[in-house]
C-alpha cells in the first residue's frame, strides 16, 4: 500500500518543524505531528479530557463502563479512518442518549436500549450520506436556531427528575459533588479547569467513601485482564420515537465540531462534514451492537487542542488505542462502577442543567427574537412538553417528552411559518433578530 495508501487513510503525517517546538502564531495541523513521545503525551491528555464525561453516561444509564470505553476507542479510530485523518476528534459518550436509554430500559431492558442506539446510528449515517452529497444548507433550513436551541434545551431539562432521584439517595455527597464542580471551574485554569466534572466526581467519591456509601466487593471479584462484558441489541418499534430525535442533536454537535476545528486550523473541512456524520453514525451502530453507549464528537477535547495548539490526528490515534487498552482491565471498569448514586445525582444536577442552558446559548448566539410569536411558541410549547415528559402511545409506538417536544418544535415552526406566509401575516423577522450571527450549524 505504501505512502499513498497511508495518506488515503490519514496515516501519512509529516513532522511539524523540528518535532519539538511550535512557533508563535502557528499550529500543528491534522496532517502533521510532533515527535512521537510528545504526541503520545498529548494523546494521553485527550484521554483524561474525555474520561469523566464518557464514563458518566454509562454510570447514569446502567451500562458497563469498560464496554463503553472500548467502543469509544474503537469508534474514534473508525472516525479517523473514515474522515481520512482530516478531522481531529474523540468520539465519547453522548449525553443526548441518557433520557431515551433510561426510558427504553424501563420498557425492554438493556437490549431494547441498545436496539434504539443502533437505529439512531443508522439514521445518522443516512443523514451523513445526504450531507456528503448535498451539503449542509438544507439542515439550516429544517432546523433554524430557535428549533435547534429548543431541542437541546428540552433534552437536558427532561432529565431533571433523574438527577433529583439520584441526589436524594446521598444528599450530602451530592452537595459536595456540585460544590466541587463549581469551585474547580473558577479556581483553576487550563486543562484542570476544563475537567471540572471529573474533579467533582472524584471529590464526591472520596466523600462517599468516608460516609460508607461505596461497596468495593465488585472490584475484588473482577479479574485483572479480560474483555469487557458484551450485550446484544433487541429491536422494538416502541423505542423509535425515543431515539430518532437525538439524531438532530448529534447532527448539530458534529457540524459544530467540524466548523470549530476548521476555524482554529484555517482549513476548509466542509467536504468532510458528511464523512464525520457517517463515521459517528457507524460508531454508534457498533457501540449499540455490543453494549456500549452512543457516541458523539467531544467538545472537551477541543479545549485540549486549543491549549496545546496541536490538532494532529496522530494524537487521537494514541487516545483511541489507550482507551481500548484500558477497557481490557476489568478491575478498572469495576472500580468506576462503584460510584454511588449521590455522586451521580450531584454531577447530574450540574450536567443536565448545562445541557439545557446550551440550548439557551444557541438562542443567544443567534439573537433569536422572542418578540416574534412564532419563535416564542416554538420554544414555549416544546420546553413544556419535554420537561413535563408528555407521553403518547399509538399501538406499539410510544412517544415521550423528548420525541414529542422535538416534533412540536419542528411542526410549530414550519407549520406556523407556512400559514403566516399564506395569510400574509408573517413577521418581518420570522427566524432571527437583525444582526444575526452565524449559528453552530453555519
Amino acid at each position: 500500500m505504501g505512502t499513498l495508501g497511508s495518506t488515503k487513510l490519514g496515516l501519512g503525517w509529516t513532522t511539524h518543524g523540528d518535532g519539538k517546538r511550535i512557533g508563535p502564531g502557528s499550529v500543528v495541523s491534522p496532517q502533521e505531528r510532533l515527535s512521537w513521545p510528545r504526541t503520545i503525551g498529548i494523546g494521553a491528555q485527550h484521554v483524561v479530557a474525555m474520561f469523566g464525561a464518557t464514563f458518566l453516561v454509562p454510570l447514569l444509564t446502567g451500562f458497563p463502563p469498560s464496554t463503553t470505553l472500548l467502543f469509544s476507542g474503537v469508534g474514534t479510530i473508525l472516525f479517523l479512518l473514515i474522515t481520512a485523518g482530516r478531522v481531529p476528534s474523540y468520539l465519547g459518550s453522548s449525553f443526548a442518549f441518557i433520557a431515551p436509554i433510561g426510558a427504553a430500559m424501563n420498557q425492554h431492558g438493556m437490549g431494547g436500549a441498545l436496539g434504539g442506539l443502533v437505529m439512531a446510528g443508522a439514521v445518522l449515517f443516512v443523514v451523513g450520506l445526504i450531507v456528503h452529497k448535498a451539503g449542509t444548507h438544507w439542515i439550516q433550513m429544517v432546523m433554524p436556531p430557535v428549533v435547534t436551541g429548543s431541542i437541546v434545551a428540552l433534552i437536558g431539562l427532561n432529565l431533571a427528575p433523574t438527577a433529583k432521584l439520584n441526589f436524594e439517595q446521598g444528599a450530602v455527597t451530592g452537595l459536595v459533588t456540585v460544590a466541587a464542580i463549581l469551585l474547580t471551574t473558577v479556581l483553576f485554569r487550563g486543562l484542570l479547569g476544563r475537567l471540572s466534572i471529573l474533579m467533582g466526581v472524584l471529590a464526591g467519591y472520596v466523600t462517599a467513601i468516608f460516609r460508607g456509601e461505596v461497596d468495593f466487593s465488585s472490584i475484588n471479584d473482577a479479574a485483572w485482564f479480560g474483555l469487557p462484558p458484551f450485550h446484544a441489541p433487541e429491536f422494538h418499534l416502541s423505542v423509535v420515537g425515543l431515539f430518532i430525535p437525538v439524531v438532530l442533536v448529534l447532527v448539530a454537535e458534529n457540524i459544530g465540531h467540524v466548523k470549530s476545528v476548521a476555524a482554529m486550523t484555517g482549513q476548509d473541512l466542509d467536504p468532510y462534514t458528511g464523512r464525520a456524520l457517517m463515521a459517528d453514525g457507524l460508531a454508534t451502530v457498533l457501540a449499540g451492537s455490543g453494549g456500549g453507549s452512543g457516541t458523539t464528537t467531544y467538545a472537551e477535547n477541543i479545549g485540549v487542542m486549543a491549549a496545546s495548539k496541536v490538532y494532529s490526528t496522530a494524537a487521537y490515534w494514541v487516545a483511541g488505542v489507550i482507551a481500548v487498552l484500558l477497557s481490557l482491565f476489568p478491575k478498572f471498569g469495576a472500580a468506576i462502577a462503584t460510584v454511588p448514586p449521590g455522586v451521580l445525582g450531584g454531577a447530574g444536577v450540574v450536567l443536565y442543567g448545562m445541557i439545557g442552558i446550551l440550548g439557551v446559548r444557541i438562542w443567544v448566539q443567534n439573537r433569536v427574537n422572542f418578540a416574534n410569536p412564532i419563535n416564542l411558541s416554538v420554544a414555549g410549547v416544546s420546553l413544556v412538553v419535554g420537561i413535563a415528559n408528555f407521553t403518547w402511545s399509538i399501538g406499539e409506538l410510544t412517544f415521550e417528552g423528548i420525541a414529542l417536544g422535538t416534533g412540536a418544535a419542528l411542526l410549530i415552526f414550519h407549520g406556523m411559518s407556512a400559514i403566516a406566509r399564506w395569510r400574509g401575516t408573517e413577521p418581518l423577522d420570522s427566524a432571527e433578530d437583525s444582526g444575526v450571527k452565524p449559528s453552530k450549524l453555519g
